[in-house]
């Protein structure tokens, strides 16, 4: 012990020495401990901030799809700010646990073997880092995709618009405004969607007794009619193309028309057509059998 303390100690005043300790104590390490915290929550939301700027930026355009290469850089950009975030948080507790006087050095060992168990009881969770590293390099799919998941231990697939996507799990977002949250490890088969370009296939029955060049001629028309159209001729890339007799059935003829769209684009645009269709078949005085029309949808990649 110093003089100082020894001073104190002999006149017992044991208050005044462990308050003027603690005052030096927090007017320096404590100090230092609340000044490195509050930085650490600033730049957590500056590097929030800078994420969602950069989200927003790629959302302005003005084009009615995002690009793939925009999809890619925003599940990077989320990727990166979240990895920061995390590395931040890792240095600023090594600072404040140096500034309290813990031993990092010893517990070096302790946290090897304390990692090496735990590795076996993480598996899953490194599985998913991997998977969500090799989805987001390979750009199986990015925000704003429309994709269909399967998923291990679930026999329907998980299908929706991608709202989030981070190393370890992928958000989607179904027609029903649901919200699914899937582990990046689980996923064993991604169907994009609206990769690129997409295609509707719209399956029209007519009548067995109906005039076939009668029908083709009027779904011609349709085709071309499509791309004047004006809120079709902004979703489709090439005139939609007749495809024929495509099955027969007792009292019904399935006759096929595909159309090539912008990506997750195919549903709207089966839905113009199918009632383009109908209504220039009831024109043409051409009589639709009792079961609707029905419309699919396949997304298919350049």
């Amino acid at each position: 012990m110093n003089s100082l303390t020894t001073t104190y100690l002999a006149a017992g005043k044991w208050h005044d020495f462990w308050a003027g300790n603690l005052g030096e104590w927090l007017r320096t390490k404590g100090l230092h401990i609340v000044l490195v915290i509050a930085a650490a929550i600033v730049a957590t939301r500056l590097i929030r901030w800078i994420a969602s700027m950069i989200a927003r930026r790629l959302d302005t355009g003005h084009e009615l799809v995002r690009s793939e290469s925009a999809k890619h850089r925003a599940a990077v950009a989320s990727v990166i700010s979240s990895v920061a975030i995390a590395i931040l948080y890792v240095v600023v507790s090594v600072d404040v646990f140096d500034q309290l006087g813990l031993p990092i050095g010893s517990l070096v060992a302790p946290a090897a073997v304390l990692g090496a168990a735990l590795g076996f009881g993480a598996q899953r969770i490194v599985q998913d880092l991997l998977s969500g590293f090799f989805i987001i390099t390979e750009k199986q799919y990015g925000f704003g995709d429309l994709v269909a998941l399967a998923v291990t231990g679930s026999s329907a697939e998980a299908q929706g618009t991608v709202e989030d996507v981070t190393l370890r799990v992928t958000k989607l977002r179904t027609s029903d405004g649901e919200v699914f949250t899937i582990p990046n490890g689980q996923i064993v088969k991604a169907l994009n969607l609206s990769k690129d370009w997409a295609r509707a296939v719209v399956d029209i029955p007519v009548p067995a007794s109906a005039d076939l060049n009668k029908v083709n001629d009027v779904l011609h028309e349709v085709a071309a009619a499509a791309t004047t159209d004006a809120r079709l001729d902004q979703l489709l890339l090439d005139e939609p193309s007749l495809m024929g007799v495509e099955s027969i059935k007792l009292d019904t003829v399935n006759l096929r028309m595909v159309a090539r769209t912008l990506p997750g684009k195919q549903f709207e645009v089966g839905r113009m057509l199918r009632s383009m269709v109908l209504r220039s078949l009831r024109q043409a005085g051409i009589a639709s059998p009792a079961k609707p029309t029905t419309v699919e949808a396949v997304a298919s990649s350049s």
